[in-house]
Protein backbone atom coordinates (compact mmCIF):
# COMPACT_ATOMS: atom_id res chain seq x y z
CA UNK A 1 0.00 0.00 0.00
CA UNK A 2 2.90 2.42 0.37
CA UNK A 3 4.29 2.07 -2.95
CA UNK A 4 0.28 3.18 -4.22
CA UNK A 5 0.05 6.13 -1.87
CA UNK A 6 3.38 6.96 -3.18
CA UNK A 7 2.20 7.46 -6.37
CA UNK A 8 -1.06 8.88 -5.85
CA UNK A 9 0.78 11.64 -3.66
CA UNK A 10 3.97 12.32 -6.08
CA UNK A 11 3.23 15.89 -7.68
CA UNK A 12 5.92 17.76 -10.11
CA UNK A 13 7.85 19.89 -8.18
CA UNK A 14 8.57 23.86 -9.73
CA UNK A 15 10.24 25.27 -6.48
CA UNK A 16 13.60 23.93 -4.83
CA UNK A 17 15.93 24.87 -1.99
CA UNK A 18 19.39 24.99 -2.78
CA UNK A 19 20.30 21.70 -0.55
CA UNK A 20 22.29 19.64 -2.84
CA UNK A 21 20.92 15.68 -3.00
CA UNK A 22 23.25 13.39 -0.89
CA UNK A 23 25.33 10.49 -2.98
CA UNK A 24 22.90 8.02 -0.97
CA UNK A 25 19.87 9.24 -1.89
CA UNK A 26 20.96 10.17 -5.69
CA UNK A 27 22.16 6.87 -5.95
CA UNK A 28 18.53 4.94 -5.06
CA UNK A 29 16.91 7.52 -7.58
CA UNK A 30 19.37 6.33 -10.01
CA UNK A 31 19.03 2.43 -9.54
CA UNK A 32 14.98 2.92 -9.78
CA UNK A 33 15.42 4.05 -13.29
CA UNK A 34 18.10 1.38 -14.07
CA UNK A 35 14.84 -0.55 -13.17
CA UNK A 36 12.26 0.53 -15.29
CA UNK A 37 10.99 -1.78 -18.25
CA UNK A 38 12.46 -1.51 -21.51
CA UNK A 39 11.19 -3.17 -24.80
CA UNK A 40 12.85 -6.71 -25.02
CA UNK A 41 15.04 -5.66 -22.08
CA UNK A 42 17.44 -3.66 -24.75
CA UNK A 43 18.46 -0.96 -21.76
CA UNK A 44 19.50 1.00 -24.15
CA UNK A 45 18.85 4.08 -21.26
CA UNK A 46 21.37 6.03 -20.18
CA UNK A 47 21.15 8.40 -17.39
CA UNK A 48 23.80 11.30 -16.81
CA UNK A 49 23.51 13.38 -13.50
CA UNK A 50 24.25 16.41 -13.27
CA UNK A 51 24.72 18.27 -9.83
CA UNK A 52 28.00 20.17 -11.38
CA UNK A 53 26.75 24.23 -10.90
CA UNK A 54 28.41 25.09 -14.18
CA UNK A 55 27.06 22.20 -16.46
CA UNK A 56 23.55 22.82 -14.72
CA UNK A 57 23.86 26.48 -15.43
CA UNK A 58 25.09 25.51 -18.93
CA UNK A 59 22.17 22.79 -19.55
CA UNK A 60 19.75 25.65 -18.18
CA UNK A 61 20.91 28.32 -20.63
CA UNK A 62 20.20 25.97 -23.51
CA UNK A 63 16.98 24.44 -22.48
CA UNK A 64 15.91 27.87 -22.08
CA UNK A 65 17.66 28.73 -25.32
CA UNK A 66 14.84 26.17 -27.37
CA UNK A 67 12.30 28.36 -25.93
CA UNK A 68 13.78 31.51 -26.89
CA UNK A 69 13.53 32.84 -23.61
CA UNK A 70 15.95 33.56 -20.26
CA UNK A 71 15.63 32.04 -16.84
CA UNK A 72 15.48 28.97 -15.26
CA UNK A 73 13.10 26.01 -16.81
CA UNK A 74 14.78 23.54 -14.03
CA UNK A 75 13.57 26.07 -11.00
CA UNK A 76 16.28 25.74 -9.49
CA UNK A 77 16.66 22.62 -8.72
CA UNK A 78 20.48 21.93 -7.79
CA UNK A 79 20.32 18.61 -9.74
CA UNK A 80 19.30 17.31 -13.04
CA UNK A 81 19.67 13.94 -14.30
CA UNK A 82 19.50 13.99 -18.26
CA UNK A 83 17.83 10.82 -19.94
CA UNK A 84 19.50 9.72 -23.39
CA UNK A 85 18.98 7.20 -25.37
CA UNK A 86 20.12 5.16 -28.54
CA UNK A 87 17.64 5.99 -31.55
CA UNK A 88 18.40 3.33 -33.17
CA UNK A 89 17.12 0.81 -30.57
CA UNK A 90 13.10 0.99 -30.82
CA UNK A 91 12.04 2.13 -28.50
CA UNK A 92 14.00 5.13 -27.52
CA UNK A 93 11.37 7.36 -26.58
CA UNK A 94 8.86 4.86 -24.60
CA UNK A 95 11.95 2.98 -22.89
CA UNK A 96 12.98 6.54 -21.51
CA UNK A 97 9.73 7.75 -20.82
CA UNK A 98 9.46 5.06 -18.50
CA UNK A 99 12.83 5.37 -17.07
CA UNK A 100 11.85 9.30 -16.07
CA UNK A 101 8.63 7.61 -14.22
CA UNK A 102 10.57 5.72 -12.42
CA UNK A 103 13.05 8.46 -11.35
CA UNK A 104 10.15 10.69 -10.26
CA UNK A 105 8.04 8.25 -8.11
CA UNK A 106 11.63 7.11 -6.70
CA UNK A 107 12.66 10.36 -5.61
CA UNK A 108 8.96 10.98 -3.97
CA UNK A 109 9.58 7.70 -2.09
CA UNK A 110 12.65 9.07 -0.57
CA UNK A 111 11.18 12.68 0.47
CA UNK A 112 13.05 13.89 -2.82
CA UNK A 113 11.21 16.39 -5.16
CA UNK A 114 10.95 16.39 -9.02
CA UNK A 115 9.65 17.57 -12.67
CA UNK A 116 9.83 16.31 -16.08
CA UNK A 117 11.49 19.17 -17.74
CA UNK A 118 11.15 18.66 -21.81
CA UNK A 119 13.40 20.54 -24.47
CA UNK A 120 16.58 17.83 -24.29
CA UNK A 121 15.62 16.36 -27.56
CA UNK A 122 16.64 19.72 -29.10
CA UNK A 123 19.22 20.44 -26.27
CA UNK A 124 21.74 17.69 -27.81
CA UNK A 125 20.48 18.12 -31.02
CA UNK A 126 22.85 21.01 -30.98
CA UNK A 127 26.74 21.53 -31.22
CA UNK A 128 27.44 22.56 -27.61
CA UNK A 129 25.00 19.35 -26.43
CA UNK A 130 26.34 16.73 -28.68
CA UNK A 131 30.15 18.55 -27.06
CA UNK A 132 28.42 17.88 -23.54
CA UNK A 133 27.68 14.01 -24.92
CA UNK A 134 31.30 13.57 -25.60
CA UNK A 135 33.05 15.47 -22.63
CA UNK A 136 30.75 12.84 -20.18
CA UNK A 137 32.12 9.92 -22.70
CA UNK A 138 29.01 9.40 -24.27
CA UNK A 139 28.25 9.00 -28.20
CA UNK A 140 27.01 12.32 -29.72
CA UNK A 141 24.66 10.27 -31.29
CA UNK A 142 22.15 9.95 -28.33
CA UNK A 143 18.95 11.82 -28.13
CA UNK A 144 17.38 13.43 -25.30
CA UNK A 145 14.59 12.10 -23.95
CA UNK A 146 13.59 14.42 -20.67
CA UNK A 147 15.52 15.83 -17.59
CA UNK A 148 14.50 14.72 -14.05
CA UNK A 149 15.22 18.07 -12.14
CA UNK A 150 15.68 16.77 -8.54
CA UNK A 151 15.95 18.66 -5.13
CA UNK A 152 14.28 19.12 -2.00
CA UNK A 153 10.87 20.83 -2.39
CA UNK A 154 10.24 24.07 -1.01
CA UNK A 155 6.24 23.77 -2.20
CA UNK A 156 3.88 21.29 -1.49
CA UNK A 157 1.46 21.57 -4.07
CA UNK A 158 -1.82 19.83 -4.03
CA UNK A 159 -3.71 17.26 -6.42
CA UNK A 160 -5.35 19.29 -9.24
CA UNK A 161 -8.86 17.16 -9.47
CA UNK A 162 -8.50 14.62 -12.03
CA UNK A 163 -10.11 15.05 -15.30
CA UNK A 164 -13.49 12.62 -15.66
CA UNK A 165 -14.30 10.37 -18.62
CA UNK A 166 -10.36 9.32 -18.87
CA UNK A 167 -10.83 5.12 -17.99
CA UNK A 168 -13.16 3.07 -19.76
CA UNK A 169 -14.42 -0.48 -18.93
CA UNK A 170 -15.64 -2.80 -21.80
Amino acid sequence: MEAMQDLLERRSIRRYKQTQVPDDLLDQVLEAGLYAPTGMNRQNIVMVAVRDRETRDQMMRMNAAVMGREGDPFYGAPCVIVVLGDPDIYPVVENGSLVLGNLMNAAHALGLGSCWIHRARQTFETEEGKALLRKWGLKDTLVGIGNCILGYPDEAPEAKPRLESRIVKV
